[in-house]
């Protein structure tokens, strides 16, 4: 009788167990968290067209991003927004980032990007050579890109980076109004600007294709690839799917979204052409090392850094 018993409290516990189960309300799948929005800081060159392609044809929202891009002109601007938070990431240069670790501020290399800066004369120079340039003003921004590019073009003429006259102007778009106005004899200048003082007759001395330099990446903040790590490989993946576009299309296509978009100047039209551009991939360690060893020379770092110390390529791996 005890065993029966038993075995009735048991089937009844268990109905109950059971019952209550069947009750209970089924759990909600986890709907997926909304992705962060993501602000970036784009200069009017030829970096920024792939971002500008991707948001104007709709790749970030594709990929549930929504992405603010922000345009400024002169590397400075650029820099202080992301110091300040402004923006969580930008096109950048080598040097900036190196300059931003050495001042305290942690910023990332996440890619390299495409830039192509040109040494320009201006057309009532007499410049037609390297060596024309001693001793004469040549424009610049400080511990860019800008000036990096400018005293590795002045090296591969065995010149000295002391053999000119530095002349710090970080707005570009006043770097060529000066250099078209005979105000300046030369100045480093990206594109696509550096078209517009071509065809106006200012003559290319040199310039970082030659060289096979490129000295541009993308970065972020620390901040933002620690707490937006799906968001920025979201970013990646938009981006992609723009450099495929810009191969499939001609440029004509989309030439006014660039200058309505992204600040490039209306006098572009007809004689700019933009380069192949490749699908986002870390920058090379030996490209790394020698902006580096650039630095120390010139003593901009308080520190020795490594190719890990500035660059998260786990991206566009």
């Amino acid at each position: 009788m005890k065993k029966l018993v038993a075995s009735l409290m048991l089937a009844v516990v268990a109905a109950a167990v059971l019952g209550g189960c069947a009750n209970s309300p089924k759990q909600e799948t986890e709907k997926p968290k909304e992705l962060q929005e993501l602000s970036i800081g784009l200069m009017p060159s030829l970096d920024a067209v792939p971002f500008i392609i991707a948001q104007e044809k709709g790749f970030f929202t594709q990929e549930g991003l929504n992405v603010k891009l922000k345009t400024f002109s002169s590397p400075l601007d650029r820099e202080s927004a992301l110091q300040s938070g402004m923006i969580d990431g930008s096109i950048s240069d080598m040097q900036g980032v190196g300059f931003d670790k050495a001042g305290g501020f942690d910023i990332v290399i996440t890619s390299a990007s495409v830039g192509n800066y040109k040494l320009v004369a201006n057309k009532a120079s007499g410049i037609n050579r390297l060596s024309d340039l001693q001793g004469k003003d040549v424009a610049v921004s400080k511990n860019t890109a800008i000036e990096y590019v400018a005293d590795k073009m002045l090296a591969d003429g065995g010149m000295s980076s002391d053999s000119i006259n530095k002349v710090v102007i970080p707005q570009i778009p006043v770097r060529l109004e000066m250099l078209q106005n005979g105000k300046l004899e030369a100045a480093v200048l990206p594109e696509p600007v550096v078209s517009v003082a071509i065809k106006n007759g200012a003559k290319v001395i040199r310039d970082t294709q030659q060289m096979n330099r490129n000295p541009s990446v993308v970065v972020f903040t620390r901040q933002a690839v620690t707490g937006k790590e799906k968001e920025i490989q979201a970013l990646y993946r938009a981006y992609n799917k723009a450099v495929e576009y810009i191969a499939a299309h001609p440029q004509e296509e989309y030439m006014d979204i660039l200058i309505e978009q992204g600040g490039f100047p209306e006098a572009i039209k007809g004689i700019l052409t933009l380069p192949a551009y490749p699908k986002a991939a870390a920058p090379r360690p030996e490209e790394i090392q020698d902006v580096l060893d650039w630095m120390s020379a010139k003593k901009m770092l308080t520190a020795q850094y490594g190719y890990r110390d500035l660059v998260d390529d786990r991206f566009v791996r």
